[in-house]
């Protein structure tokens, strides 16, 4: 909540003398907090009266069936879901543009996908939004990240692609389906990234989570070996973005080993744009 509050006057100023939906966008390493601060920024919001909504990549992926599917005809590396490629990007797309004309008679839904099912839930049980919000906030992992260069897909990055993709062909498919993203990046309007210190720290934060699953007997939840794999999955973009996407990002958040959050880096851009279309609120923003 403390850095949902830090963030906040960055977003008001941009949202005044808005006429259409302010869309934030949150990037960061998995288990770097972006569903936290998403939460936390709407709660924020509607303590100042603004009606917002909350987005996640995670909720459009593709459901297992579908990935099965990949995995028989394209990969088997397809199978897990997160990587570009695993989403419904018009379907995300298509919901975006519900929002901005939401109405009581012609409500948008937005989609929830349920990890223990592996699946995502029936549209009859996704949450309706009946009134066009003034602030969207959507958060993913992979938030900005651009491709990569053939000469960087060339070499295996761990045992995962040197094993079970020799011949590069699944990161290569995953490198170029983030060109279906890029048109999402450039709707954003804030861009904020809460920047790990490593990836090393995104496999540990994401195995004390799987400490806690397991401890809860969570049908799904995965053992060491396990989760050391799956993270290999990541391994490649994750580390793309920590070095790409401080310079995409409008606000930058350091996060050290124990997910503190150190000061906010405000790109020159943004404060720019603050200063030009949001009369006097440069001196609001800290």
């Amino acid at each position: 909540m403390a850095l949902a509050a830090r963030l906040w006057p960055y977003v008001a100023a941009l949202l005044r003398a808005r006429r259409t939906p302010l869309l934030v966008g949150i990037s960061g390493l998995q288990g770097s907090g972006k569903s936290t601060l998403a939460t936390a920024l709407l709660r924020v919001a509607r303590q100042h009266g603004v009606g917002a909504v909350r987005l996640a990549l995670d909720d459009v992926y593709l459901g297992r069936a579908a990935r099965q599917r990949m995995a028989r005809t394209r990969h088997p590396l397809w199978l897990t879901r997160g990587v570009p490629g695993t989403h419904d990007v018009a379907l995300l797309r298509a919901t975006l543009r519900a929002l901005r004309h939401a109405s009581a008679a012609q409500p948008a839904r937005l989609p929830r996908f349920d990890k223990g099912r592996d699946t995502r839930r029936p549209p009859s049980r996704w949450p309706r939004v009946t009134a066009v919000p003034a602030l969207i906030v959507l958060e993913g992992w992979c938030l900005g990240v651009q491709p990569q260069s053939a000469r960087q897909l060339a070499r295996p990055c761990n045992a995962l692609e040197r094993d079970a993709d020799r011949d590069g062909r699944w990161r290569g498919a995953v490198n170029a389906a983030l060109a279906a993203y890029e048109p999402l990046w450039n709707t954003l309007d804030l861009r904020i990234l809460l920047q790990a210190p490593g990836f090393a720290d995104a496999c540990r934060w994401r195995t004390q989570a799987e400490a806690a699953l397991r401890a809860r007997a969570a049908p799904r939840a995965m053992g060491s070996a396990q989760l050391r794999r799956f993270m290999q999955h990541y391994q490649r973009l994750s580390e793309h973005a920590l070095v790409t996407l401080p310079r995409w990002a409008d606000v930058r958040v350091d996060l050290d080993a124990a997910h503190g959050a150190g000061a906010l880096r405000v790109a020159r851009g943004l404060r720019a744009r603050l200063a030009q279309g949001a009369g006097s609120t440069t001196t609001a923003v800290p």
